[in-house]
């Protein structure tokens, strides 16, 4: 389970902004990985999303961000090369290393494949690299447009369409590609390389896959797609090459053991901050998590609800289970009930103003919808049932609270 994602934004190797997407796991984060997304694509294709979610699983932060001129990032494409890319690359392990962790694992997607193996050489940080559907040589990429190579060549320009989209391709691009040589790049990375390949890839053939692990170095590592198509565009073969990243990562990056605190009972609910921002935290209950954290503007991630966002979840919770169980139970025809609570503070010479056991510093705005086919009689009994809820009435009474000191 994947906390909510944090976006950002920094600057590419030449000097756009970009925009990532950083997703961290609901516990303390054990690693960072980097994803280079497939050419033309962009980081919110489907094959990032669930290698993301299944990494965060397993412990491992995931920032992937669209390279210059695609996805939401500014900048030119026409003006982009593969050797911009591997700057794009290197300035979000910057971002990373500057503002969480840097990363220790790289993951490229096709020609975000070659990228990554040409950039972790630069990337001290990198224990492993993993490569989806790569190309053994970055000047396949022009077999997508070879008709089109000639005028390229001779006028410095053209529209080519790629993926049913219209792109600006210019001879630079085409110089640039020249100057890289991927399989040399493979041949002397001293990381861990998982090579994973679709041999029914129509659009990069599996003979590439045979190509860069041929060039590689020990400890190296290769893993069929199967049916696979370039993409990986069916849901379970997108999860079956993020299931294959993930467990393979955890023996290379050696991450560290889990020393969360566990609930000394069941009905314990467990809160540990996770050390990524100020204020993020990690809350459990028996079998589910989710992250808390404060808003941006008073310094948190803004990832997850504040503490008064779960109070008020909380009350209205309870207040739509009880509801639909008073309904049940008298068979009222409640089709369904929803609830929205906002919570807000009164100011102190309000509270100094107010008549003793008037009204409390804490305000909690309920606001009721009940649908179905009921007359107000029922209705109105319904919205008196509601200010019987557990929660409500926890509230309105006040509650003890007790501090115990955790044995040495």
């Amino acid at each position: 389970m994947s906390a909510h994602p944090i976006k950002a934004a920094f600057d590419g190797g030449n000097g756009a902004k970009l925009a990532a997407r950083i997703d961290l796991p609901t516990g303390p984060v054990k690693a960072f990985a980097l994803f280079a997304h497939c050419f033309t694509c962009s980081k919110d294709i489907a094959a990032a999303r669930v290698i993301a979610s299944a990494l965060t699983k397993s412990g491992i932060g995931v920032m992937r961000f669209d390279f210059t001129g695609l996805g939401h990032s500014g900048g030119d494409f026409a003006s982009s090369n593969f050797s911009m890319n591997l700057g794009d690359l290197r300035r979000a392990a910057d971002y990373l290393g500057e503002h969480y962790e840097a990363p220790s694992l790289l993951i490229g997607h096709s020609l975000g494949g070659a990228a990554v193996t040409a950039a972790a050489a630069s990337m001290s940080s990198v224990k492993a690299v993993a490569t989806i559907n790569a190309p053994a040589d970055v000047h396949h990429i022009t077999g997508h447009f070879a008709e089109i190579l000639p005028e390229i060549r001779a006028e410095g320009v053209a529209q080519v369409q790629l993926g049913q989209r219209d792109f600006c391709i210019q001879k630079q691009f085409i110089d640039d590609l020249e100057r890289h040589d991927i399989k040399q790049s493979v041949k002397t990375l001293d990381k861990a390389l998982l090579i994973l390949h679709a041999p029914t890839d129509e659009t990069v053939g599996i003979e590439n896959a045979s190509e860069l692990f041929l060039a590689a170095r020990h400890p190296k590592s290769y893993v069929s797609l199967d049916t696979a198509d370039h993409l990986l565009s069916k849901p379970r073969d997108a999860a079956y090459a993020a299931s294959v990243i993930a467990a393979w990562a955890e023996r290379y990056l050696d991450l560290p053991a889990s020393n969360e605190p566990e609930a000394e009972t069941e009905d314990a609910v467990c809160v540990t901050e996770t050390a990524q921002g100020k204020y993020q935290v990690l809350i459990k209950s028996g079998d589910h998590a989710i992250i808390g954290d404060e808003p941006k503007e008073v310094g948190g991630l803004g990832s997850g609800p504040s503490p008064y966002d779960l109070l008020s979840a909380a009350l209205g919770a309870c207040t739509v289970m009880t509801l639909r169980m008073y309904a049940d139970h008298k068979k009222i025809p409640l089709a369904k009930a929803s609830c929205s609570v906002r919570h807000e503070k009164t100011h102190a010479k309000q509270v100094a103003e107010m008549e003793e056991g008037e009204m409390k510093p804490d305000i909690f705005t309920r606001t009721l919808t009940l649908e179905g086919d009921m007359d107000d009689t029922v209705r109105q009994r319904l919205y008196e049932i509601a200010d019987k809820c557990p929660v409500h009435k926890t509230l309105h009474r006040g509650a003890t609270v007790l501090t115990e000191r955790e044995s040495p």
